[in-house]
Formats: structure tokens, C-alpha cells, sequence
């Protein structure tokens, strides 16, 4: 007699089933479902028109997105074979299974909407008690673009296929004229060939055009700071009386350099140098997150490879949330972000700044870091009063907290959720993407935080 248990797969269910009963009560899943039918979806429903074949509901088909996100499923065609696979994802889309395209479609249809829902986790995550503004740090993580750097063209480079190709072209047309064509090798069609030249020099020359149109911006920025510092330097020479020393600043190169490029499949991604070595086809995404909660409070992209520019958008983002969310009083950030103008930025919107003005070193000795406070300058400038908190014990305890605000949120969101790449292209529909993964990351967080979690 066998003492295992029956294994019968043909058995027809007594009563219908119901997705209800196959997952915990305490589950991830049941928490975002529970989440977006609380959110006011009305600016996604109401773009449907209502003709032909019924719609999937916006609200299932978000559920499928953020769900898919803070679990590393990405792809429409893998969410599309998780509503088949997936206890989970069977759940979240009610036993039905959209195809690809529709959830493809959906992502990049509603990229504005989903971005106006991340300021509502928020407010929910206020009210759930889990939010406490006061301080947030700020930090920069380089995401690949879903774009390989092989694919990036130089100017110089480009130069040189364009006049290869006008060679060719020209050769072409030679033996298209010629009398005798018993040179033409068997298979070849000289119009063909002629297109498809054509073609690649059109490609050409719209990517050495915004080569040029780009080098046009960076000579004019790179100008006005030559101006800037020229202005500085004389400034001091007024002040000082004396002839500043060293060499004066070197103006700008008008034009496009040989090596500035390119990508000819995502041209508004950019070659940036990665935290390991070498450098990749990528874009710098930005994330303002609240201590304590470890939440993400602000999050956009940026096409520059460093920090420095980005204090004054984040400041901007954080001043439009809503006054419900509370206030922020103090910011944090590494050395990538400080400079004199960043600085004061921070404290003309009434936020004291805490950025290291430099690299610090570790294992700093016992005396430097039990030392007595220094003594507070009379009438400082906003630089000298953030390097007076520095070094103060308080200041240099809280901004020990920096290291440990952001980058556990960047390493879970790479390493754990599995998100190291954009899917899709643009600067536009990459920060969309961006705010959609940390909208998920939100949610992922105030399941773990909330108290029935």
C-alpha cells in the first residue's frame, strides 16, 4: 500500500475558483492593489473613447507595472507570461492576461499620469504615518540607457564615413555610366547601392547637425562661466589692488570637438564614466530621499555625467510638493554637489545645507573626532556657516547619516529589484520610467513600514 499522496491533475474544481483564496493576506501584491484602487485614476480613464472591443481598466494594468517593478519584472512580454505563471500577478490583473503591446502601450501612453501619482503615495504614505520629512538626502546613481555605447559616433568619425561614402557614390555613378558594364559584380544593383548610401549620408548629416547644435550650447554656456570667472578675477584685483597671479582663464574652443558624439539609438542618452572604471552609454537619475523612511521624495534625470548642476532642479521639486507633506529643513549631499552657488541655493529656500567641500578621509583620528566645538565666525557667508556646522559634533553626526539614506535605496533598487537599465528612449520617457520605479520602490517600502505589513 502507497504512502504518498495522490498526484492528480485532471480534477475539475467543485466550485469556480477564485484568485482571492491563492494568495497570503499579507502580501505585496494585496498592498498595491489596495493602493491604486484608492488613487483617483480619472485622467487615465477618461482618455479611453469607448468604441470597439472593451479596454482593459487602467488600474489592473498599473497594478501589473509598479508590481512588476519592485519584483524585476520589467519587460512587457515577461509581465505578459506572469499573468499566466504568476499567483501573484493573476491577482493584481483579476485572472486576466493583457498581451504585450496593450501593457507596452500603456507605459509609454500615461508616463505624465503615473508621475502625478507618485505625489499621491506620497500624501498616503503621510497619512499611514510613515513619512516624516524634516531631513533628506540627496544622491546621483548612473543607469545604462537602453542604448550600447558601441553605437555612439563622433564628429571626427563621422566625417570620415560621410566622405568614404560620397567616394562610393561617386564611383557608383561612374559604372552606372559607363558603356561597358562588365564590371559590375554578379548580384549587385548600382540603384540599390545608390539608395542606401543615400540613406546613411542623410543619417550623417542630421547627427553631425545636432553635433553642431550641441557644441553651439556648450560654447555659449562655457562663455558666460568664462565671463563669470573674468569678471571674479578682476573683482579681486579691484579689491586687492594687486595683479592676480597665475595665468588667466583660457577661453572657450567655438565648434564641435573630434570626439564629441553621438548615439544613434538613444541620442539624448550620453557617454558617462562609471563609479568602477570605464565608461558606458548611460543617464545620471537623481533621488531625494527622506531619513528614516528611506523614501523617495524627489526623483528626475539628468543628462550630465556629475552632480553639480542638480541642487537647484531637486530644490524645485521638492518646493512644489504639497504643504501637507511638511517641510524640509535640512539637506544632505556627498562633495560631488557642493559649490558656493549650490550652497546658497539651499539657504534661499530656507534649507540648511550640509555637503561636504571635499573628499574625507577615513578613520579619522580619536582627538579630531571627540574635539571641541569650534568657535562660530561673526557674520559668515552661507559657505562658512556650512563648514562651521561641519565640524561641529552635531553637524558631523548628521551628516554621517548621508551614506546610509540614499545609496541602501539605489543598491536595493539595482541589485535586489534588478533595475539597472532604462527600457525606454528619451529624456522625457526615461524620467517618467525613473519616477515609475520609485513609485514602486515607495510602495515596496510603506508595505514593509505600514503596521498590518
Amino acid at each position: 500500500m502507497s504512502n504518498f499522496r495522490p498526484t492528480n491533475r485532471l480534477t475539475s474544481f467543485l466550485l469556480p475558483p477564485s484568485v482571492d483564496e491563492w494568495l497570503p493576506q499579507l502580501h505585496l501584491a494585496r498592498f498595491i492593489v489596495e493602493v491604486i484602487e484608492g488613487l483617483d485614476l480619472t485622467a487615465m480613464s477618461k482618455t479611453y473613447r469607448g468604441t470597439g472591443t472593451a479596454s482593459y481598466h487602467p488600474a489592473p494594468l498599473l497594478g501589473l507595472l509598479v508590481y512588476g517593478y519592485a519584483t524585476g519584472v520589467f519587460s512587457s512580454r515577461k509581465l505578459e507570461r506572469a499573468t499566466h505563471d504568476s499567483v501573484a500577478f493573476r491577482f493584481i490583473t483579476a485572472n486576466d492576461h493583457p498581451d504585450h503591446d496593450t501593457i507596452a502601450t500603456f507605459r509609454r501612453r500615461f508616463l505624465k499620469e503615473i508621475e502625478a501619482l507618485f505625489v499621491k503615495v506620497l500624501l498616503l504614505a503621510r497619512e499611514m504615518g510613515v513619512l516624516q520629512m524634516g531631513t533628506v538626502a540627496l544622491d546621483g546613481t548612473k543607469i545604462h540607457a537602453n542604448a550600447s555605447r558601441h553605437s555612439a559616433l563622433s564628429y571626427e568619425h563621422a566625417g570620415k564615413i560621410e566622405a568614404q561614402l560620397k567616394a562610393e557614390v561617386a564611383d557608383l555613378l561612374a559604372k552606372a555610366e559607363a558603356a561597358d558594364q562588365s564590371d559590375i559584380p554578379d548580384g549587385m544593383s548600382i540603384p540599390d547601392e545608390l539608395a542606401r548610401r543615400e540613406v546613411r549620408l542623410a543619417k550623417l548629416a542630421e547627427a553631425r547637425a545636432k553635433i553642431e547644435a550641441r557644441a553651439q550650447e556648450r560654447y555659449a554656456r562655457e562663455m558666460a562661466e568664462h565671463a563669470a570667472k573674468l569678471a571674479a578675477r578682476d573683482a579681486k584685483a579691484a579689491a586687492t589692488g594687486k595683479k592676480p597671479g597665475g595665468k588667466p582663464p583660457q577661453p572657450p574652443v567655438e565648434g564641435p570637438l573630434p570626439k564629441d558624439q553621438i548615439n544613434m539609438t538613444d541620442e539624448e542618452s550620453r557617454i558617462m564614466p562609471m563609479p568602477g572604471g570605464g565608461f558606458e552609454q548611460c543617464y545620471n537619475a537623481q533621488a531625494a530621499v527622506a531619513a528614516g523612511s528611506l523614501l523617495v521624495v524627489a526623483a528626475d534625470v539628468t543628462q550630465a555625467p556629475n552632480d553639480k548642476q542638480q541642487i537647484e532642479p531637486m530644490l524645485k521639486s521638492i518646493d512644489a510638493l504639497p504643504d501637507a507633506l511638511g517641510e524640509v529643513d535640512t539637506l544632505l549631499a556627498d562633495t560631488g554637489f557642493f559649490s558656493a552657488a549650490n550652497v546658497a541655493a539651499c539657504a534661499a529656500a530656507g534649507i540648511d545645507p550640509l555637503i561636504a567641500m571635499g573628499r574625507q578621509p577615513h578613520h579619522p583620528p580619536v582627538g579630531e573626532r571627540f574635539c571641541d566645538d569650534p568657535v562660530a565666525p561673526a557674520n559668515p557667508t552661507p559657505v562658512a556657516a556650512m563648514a562651521h556646522q561641519l565640524k561641529t559634533r552635531a553637524g558631523r553626526d548628521l551628516y554621517a547619516l548621508r551614506k546610509q539614506i540614499p545609496e541602501p535605496v539605489f543598491g536595493i533598487i539595482k541589485s535586489a529589484m534588478g533595475f539597472r537599465q532604462f527600457l525606454l528612449r528619451g529624456i522625457d520617457k526615461v524620467r517618467g520610467e525613473w519616477r515609475l520605479v520609485t513609485m514602486a520602490w515607495n510602495l515596496k517600502r510603506m508595505f514593509i513600514l505600514c503596521p498590518q505589513g
